[in-house]
Protein backbone atom coordinates (compact mmCIF):
# COMPACT_ATOMS: atom_id res chain seq x y z
CA UNK A 1 0.00 0.00 0.00
CA UNK A 2 1.23 3.15 -0.91
CA UNK A 3 2.35 5.19 3.09
CA UNK A 4 1.43 8.66 1.50
CA UNK A 5 -1.55 10.72 1.69
CA UNK A 6 -2.30 12.77 -1.21
CA UNK A 7 -2.36 16.60 0.04
CA UNK A 8 -5.15 19.25 -0.34
CA UNK A 9 -5.89 20.80 -3.91
CA UNK A 10 -5.21 24.39 -3.80
CA UNK A 11 -6.87 26.68 -5.96
CA UNK A 12 -5.20 29.85 -7.20
CA UNK A 13 -7.08 33.42 -6.14
CA UNK A 14 -6.62 35.35 -9.52
CA UNK A 15 -5.29 38.86 -9.48
CA UNK A 16 -7.53 41.30 -11.05
CA UNK A 17 -5.99 43.55 -13.84
CA UNK A 18 -5.57 47.14 -12.64
CA UNK A 19 -7.81 49.39 -15.06
CA UNK A 20 -5.61 52.36 -16.97
CA UNK A 21 -6.09 55.93 -15.74
CA UNK A 22 -8.29 58.25 -17.60
CA UNK A 23 -6.08 61.15 -19.81
CA UNK A 24 -6.72 64.66 -18.59
CA UNK A 25 -7.34 67.35 -20.81
CA UNK A 26 -4.33 69.56 -21.02
CA UNK A 27 -4.33 73.54 -19.93
CA UNK A 28 -5.65 75.97 -21.86
CA UNK A 29 -3.72 79.12 -22.72
CA UNK A 30 -3.89 82.78 -22.90
CA UNK A 31 -2.56 85.04 -25.95
CA UNK A 32 -1.34 88.13 -24.14
CA UNK A 33 -2.21 91.23 -26.72
CA UNK A 34 0.17 93.72 -27.53
CA UNK A 35 0.66 97.51 -26.26
CA UNK A 36 -0.45 100.47 -26.66
CA UNK A 37 -3.85 99.71 -28.29
CA UNK A 38 -6.94 101.69 -27.41
CA UNK A 39 -9.01 98.83 -26.18
CA UNK A 40 -7.54 95.31 -25.27
CA UNK A 41 -8.27 92.55 -27.49
CA UNK A 42 -10.42 89.80 -26.26
CA UNK A 43 -8.57 86.65 -24.93
CA UNK A 44 -8.87 83.27 -27.36
CA UNK A 45 -11.30 81.18 -26.71
CA UNK A 46 -10.20 78.32 -24.70
CA UNK A 47 -10.68 75.13 -26.55
CA UNK A 48 -11.38 71.56 -24.35
CA UNK A 49 -8.58 68.83 -25.34
CA UNK A 50 -11.48 65.64 -26.49
CA UNK A 51 -11.32 62.99 -23.55
CA UNK A 52 -10.42 59.93 -23.78
CA UNK A 53 -12.41 57.24 -22.32
CA UNK A 54 -10.53 54.31 -19.92
CA UNK A 55 -10.62 50.80 -20.99
CA UNK A 56 -12.85 48.48 -19.15
CA UNK A 57 -10.72 46.43 -16.49
CA UNK A 58 -9.93 43.08 -18.06
CA UNK A 59 -12.08 40.16 -16.63
CA UNK A 60 -10.19 38.10 -14.03
CA UNK A 61 -8.61 35.13 -15.15
CA UNK A 62 -10.41 31.66 -13.67
CA UNK A 63 -9.04 29.88 -10.73
CA UNK A 64 -6.15 27.48 -11.58
CA UNK A 65 -6.65 24.49 -10.17
CA UNK A 66 -3.06 22.56 -9.36
CA UNK A 67 -2.68 19.25 -9.04
CA UNK A 68 -0.03 18.33 -6.88
CA UNK A 69 -0.80 14.88 -7.00
CA UNK A 70 1.05 14.55 -10.02
CA UNK A 71 0.12 13.24 -13.18
CA UNK A 72 -2.57 11.36 -14.05
CA UNK A 73 -4.61 11.91 -10.78
CA UNK A 74 -7.97 12.92 -10.66
CA UNK A 75 -8.17 16.94 -10.09
CA UNK A 76 -11.23 17.75 -8.02
CA UNK A 77 -13.14 21.31 -9.72
CA UNK A 78 -13.35 23.82 -7.45
CA UNK A 79 -16.07 24.40 -4.97
CA UNK A 80 -19.59 26.23 -6.05
CA UNK A 81 -19.76 30.01 -5.78
CA UNK A 82 -21.78 29.71 -2.47
CA UNK A 83 -18.88 28.07 -0.60
CA UNK A 84 -20.33 24.60 -0.61
CA UNK A 85 -18.21 22.25 -0.76
CA UNK A 86 -18.18 19.31 -3.27
CA UNK A 87 -17.65 15.68 -1.73
CA UNK A 88 -13.91 15.15 -4.13
CA UNK A 89 -13.17 18.30 -1.73
CA UNK A 90 -14.38 17.12 1.24
CA UNK A 91 -12.63 13.63 1.26
CA UNK A 92 -9.26 15.82 0.10
CA UNK A 93 -9.58 18.24 3.07
CA UNK A 94 -9.93 14.94 5.35
CA UNK A 95 -6.76 13.32 3.94
CA UNK A 96 -4.95 16.82 4.34
CA UNK A 97 -5.83 17.00 8.05
CA UNK A 98 -4.41 12.99 8.46
CA UNK A 99 -1.59 14.26 5.93
CA UNK A 100 -0.32 16.81 8.72
CA UNK A 101 -1.06 13.93 11.66
CA UNK A 102 1.94 11.60 12.50
CA UNK A 103 0.18 9.33 14.99
CA UNK A 104 -3.07 10.17 16.90
CA UNK A 105 -4.60 8.59 20.13
CA UNK A 106 -8.60 8.60 21.09
CA UNK A 107 -11.26 6.56 22.62
CA UNK A 108 -13.51 4.27 20.83
CA UNK A 109 -17.00 2.44 20.95
CA UNK A 110 -17.76 -0.11 18.55
CA UNK A 111 -20.92 -0.80 17.72
CA UNK A 112 -21.43 -4.31 15.40
CA UNK A 113 -24.76 -4.96 13.79
CA UNK A 114 -25.41 -8.04 12.58
CA UNK A 115 -28.49 -9.47 11.43
CA UNK A 116 -28.15 -13.13 13.01
CA UNK A 117 -26.06 -12.20 15.95
CA UNK A 118 -27.79 -8.90 16.71
CA UNK A 119 -25.62 -5.65 18.73
CA UNK A 120 -22.80 -6.19 20.56
CA UNK A 121 -21.30 -2.81 22.06
CA UNK A 122 -17.62 -2.69 22.81
CA UNK A 123 -15.31 0.12 23.83
CA UNK A 124 -11.24 1.16 24.61
CA UNK A 125 -8.85 2.97 23.24
CA UNK A 126 -6.99 3.10 19.77
CA UNK A 127 -3.59 4.56 18.96
CA UNK A 128 -2.47 4.95 15.05
CA UNK A 129 1.01 5.80 14.23
CA UNK A 130 2.35 6.07 10.86
CA UNK A 131 3.55 4.33 9.01
CA UNK A 132 0.87 1.28 9.36
CA UNK A 133 1.16 1.16 13.21
CA UNK A 134 -1.87 0.65 15.42
CA UNK A 135 -3.24 -0.73 18.55
CA UNK A 136 -6.47 -1.39 19.83
CA UNK A 137 -7.06 -2.00 23.65
CA UNK A 138 -10.32 -3.38 24.72
CA UNK A 139 -11.63 -2.39 27.95
CA UNK A 140 -12.77 -5.18 30.27
CA UNK A 141 -14.64 -7.32 30.74
CA UNK A 142 -13.81 -8.18 26.88
CA UNK A 143 -10.05 -7.39 26.95
CA UNK A 144 -8.93 -8.59 23.19
CA UNK A 145 -5.79 -6.67 21.85
CA UNK A 146 -5.33 -5.85 18.18
CA UNK A 147 -1.20 -4.62 17.75
CA UNK A 148 0.49 -4.13 14.36
CA UNK A 149 4.06 -2.83 14.15
CA UNK A 150 3.60 -2.16 10.59
CA UNK A 151 4.21 -5.55 9.18
CA UNK A 152 2.55 -8.39 11.59
CA UNK A 153 -0.70 -7.93 12.88
CA UNK A 154 -1.65 -9.90 16.21
CA UNK A 155 -4.80 -10.53 17.69
CA UNK A 156 -5.66 -11.55 21.11
CA UNK A 157 -9.02 -13.28 21.91
CA UNK A 158 -8.79 -12.76 25.41
CA UNK A 159 -12.16 -15.08 26.21
CA UNK A 160 -10.43 -17.98 24.20
CA UNK A 161 -6.73 -16.95 25.35
CA UNK A 162 -5.88 -17.31 22.16
CA UNK A 163 -3.29 -15.32 19.51
CA UNK A 164 -3.47 -14.87 15.53
CA UNK A 165 -1.10 -13.80 13.88
CA UNK A 166 -1.17 -12.29 9.95
CA UNK A 167 1.05 -10.19 7.64
CA UNK A 168 -0.14 -7.18 7.24
CA UNK A 169 -0.09 -6.53 3.45
CA UNK A 170 -2.73 -9.59 3.53
CA UNK A 171 -4.92 -8.45 6.02
CA UNK A 172 -8.38 -7.66 5.55
CA UNK A 173 -8.85 -4.46 7.09
CA UNK A 174 -10.76 -1.82 5.33
CA UNK A 175 -8.80 1.15 3.82
CA UNK A 176 -11.12 3.27 6.09
CA UNK A 177 -9.08 2.08 8.86
CA UNK A 178 -5.80 2.02 7.27
CA UNK A 179 -5.53 5.27 6.33
CA UNK A 180 -5.66 6.33 9.66
CA UNK A 181 -2.50 4.74 10.16
CA UNK A 182 -1.05 6.51 7.06
CA UNK A 183 -1.34 3.01 4.91
CA UNK A 184 -4.15 3.51 2.92
CA UNK A 185 -4.82 6.15 0.26
CA UNK A 186 -8.68 7.33 -0.41
CA UNK A 187 -8.51 8.56 -4.09
CA UNK A 188 -7.14 5.61 -5.37
CA UNK A 189 -10.03 3.30 -3.88
CA UNK A 190 -13.25 4.77 -3.48
CA UNK A 191 -15.53 7.53 -4.83
CA UNK A 192 -17.39 9.70 -2.84
CA UNK A 193 -21.01 11.18 -2.25
CA UNK A 194 -22.27 13.96 0.18
CA UNK A 195 -25.48 12.38 2.32
CA UNK A 196 -27.82 14.58 4.11
CA UNK A 197 -26.37 15.10 7.34
CA UNK A 198 -29.56 16.08 8.94
CA UNK A 199 -31.03 12.55 8.19
CA UNK A 200 -27.79 11.43 9.97
CA UNK A 201 -28.53 13.22 12.64
CA UNK A 202 -25.39 14.72 12.08
CA UNK A 203 -26.37 18.86 11.38
CA UNK A 204 -23.12 20.42 12.16
CA UNK A 205 -20.54 17.92 10.06
CA UNK A 206 -20.29 16.11 6.77
CA UNK A 207 -21.49 12.50 6.25
CA UNK A 208 -19.17 11.20 3.05
CA UNK A 209 -19.62 7.78 1.68
CA UNK A 210 -17.33 5.70 0.53
CA UNK A 211 -18.05 3.32 -2.44
CA UNK A 212 -14.83 0.94 -3.60
CA UNK A 213 -14.13 1.27 -7.52
CA UNK A 214 -13.07 -2.43 -7.31
CA UNK A 215 -15.77 -4.50 -5.43
CA UNK A 216 -14.72 -5.96 -1.85
CA UNK A 217 -15.72 -9.28 -0.11
CA UNK A 218 -15.91 -8.08 3.20
CA UNK A 219 -17.79 -4.46 2.95
CA UNK A 220 -20.01 -2.98 0.09
CA UNK A 221 -19.68 0.83 1.27
CA UNK A 222 -18.09 3.24 4.75
CA UNK A 223 -19.42 5.95 5.74
CA UNK A 224 -17.23 8.59 7.24
CA UNK A 225 -18.82 11.30 10.14
CA UNK A 226 -16.69 14.17 9.96
CA UNK A 227 -16.45 17.45 11.81
CA UNK A 228 -17.26 20.95 9.97
CA UNK A 229 -13.68 22.90 11.54
CA UNK A 230 -11.23 20.13 11.02
CA UNK A 231 -12.04 17.82 8.57
CA UNK A 232 -11.10 14.86 11.54
CA UNK A 233 -13.03 11.62 11.34
CA UNK A 234 -15.17 11.18 14.32
CA UNK A 235 -17.00 8.28 13.32
CA UNK A 236 -16.55 5.77 10.92
CA UNK A 237 -19.17 2.79 9.46
CA UNK A 238 -18.14 -0.21 7.20
CA UNK A 239 -21.29 -1.77 5.90
CA UNK A 240 -21.38 -5.14 4.19
CA UNK A 241 -23.83 -6.29 0.90
CA UNK A 242 -26.31 -7.93 3.65
CA UNK A 243 -26.51 -4.67 5.65
CA UNK A 244 -24.35 -5.51 8.55
CA UNK A 245 -22.74 -2.95 10.26
CA UNK A 246 -19.76 -2.06 11.95
CA UNK A 247 -19.36 1.34 13.96
CA UNK A 248 -16.39 3.25 15.45
CA UNK A 249 -17.39 6.41 17.57
CA UNK A 250 -14.07 8.44 18.45
CA UNK A 251 -13.75 10.95 21.57
CA UNK A 252 -11.23 12.93 23.20
CA UNK A 253 -8.84 12.98 20.22
CA UNK A 254 -4.92 13.76 20.48
CA UNK A 255 -2.74 14.69 17.69
CA UNK A 256 1.18 14.50 17.24
CA UNK A 257 2.23 12.83 20.72
CA UNK A 258 5.13 11.19 20.17
CA UNK A 259 3.85 7.82 20.46
CA UNK A 260 6.47 5.53 21.86
CA UNK A 261 7.52 2.66 19.11
CA UNK A 262 7.47 0.04 21.73
CA UNK A 263 3.77 0.75 22.38
CA UNK A 264 3.32 -1.40 18.55
CA UNK A 265 5.16 -4.37 19.80
CA UNK A 266 3.21 -7.59 20.96
CA UNK A 267 4.48 -10.98 21.23
CA UNK A 268 1.62 -13.80 23.00
CA UNK A 269 3.50 -14.93 25.83
CA UNK A 270 2.61 -18.07 27.57
CA UNK A 271 0.23 -16.33 30.44
CA UNK A 272 -1.80 -14.82 26.90
CA UNK A 273 -2.39 -18.36 25.73
CA UNK A 274 -4.45 -21.31 26.32
CA UNK A 275 -4.56 -22.61 22.59
CA UNK A 276 -1.19 -22.14 20.33
CA UNK A 277 -0.78 -19.17 18.23
CA UNK A 278 -2.65 -19.42 14.49
CA UNK A 279 -1.10 -18.38 11.07
CA UNK A 280 -3.56 -17.48 8.99
CA UNK A 281 -1.26 -17.35 6.62
CA UNK A 282 -0.48 -21.25 5.09
CA UNK A 283 2.47 -22.31 4.73
CA UNK A 284 4.16 -22.75 1.19
CA UNK A 285 3.87 -26.29 -0.47
CA UNK A 286 7.06 -27.63 -0.73
CA UNK A 287 8.42 -27.98 -4.25
CA UNK A 288 7.99 -31.13 -6.11
CA UNK A 289 10.74 -32.07 -8.84
CA UNK A 290 9.89 -32.69 -12.26
CA UNK A 291 8.73 -35.92 -13.11
CA UNK A 292 8.11 -37.06 -9.58
CA UNK A 293 4.38 -37.71 -7.95
CA UNK A 294 2.91 -34.99 -5.61
CA UNK A 295 2.80 -35.99 -2.09
CA UNK A 296 -0.73 -36.26 -0.56
CA UNK A 297 -1.43 -33.52 1.30
CA UNK A 298 -2.29 -34.29 5.12
CA UNK A 299 -6.01 -33.36 6.30
CA UNK A 300 -5.02 -30.20 7.60
CA UNK A 301 -2.50 -28.65 5.80
CA UNK A 302 -3.02 -25.26 4.95
CA UNK A 303 -5.69 -24.64 7.21
CA UNK A 304 -5.39 -23.01 10.94
CA UNK A 305 -5.75 -25.62 13.81
CA UNK A 306 -8.93 -25.09 15.84
CA UNK A 307 -9.58 -27.72 18.97
CA UNK A 308 -12.77 -28.99 19.18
Amino acid sequence: MNKRLFPVIFVLAAMPALAQPRTSAPPATTVPQRRPAPRPAAPAPRVAAPRVAAPAPAPAPAPVVANPTGPGQRVTPPSNTNGVLTADEVAQRIQGFYDRTTDFQADFVQVSRNRLYGEERRNGRVMFSKPGRMRWNYAAPNGDIIVSDGSTLWAYQADERQAIQQNMGQSQLPTAITFLAGTGRITDSFTFRLLDANQFRFPNGYVLELRPTTPQPTYERIVFYVDRASFQVVRTAVIDAQGNQNRFDFSNPQVNLNIPLTTFRWSPAARHLHRPAVALTPPPRPRVPTGSAPPSPSPDEGTPRRPA
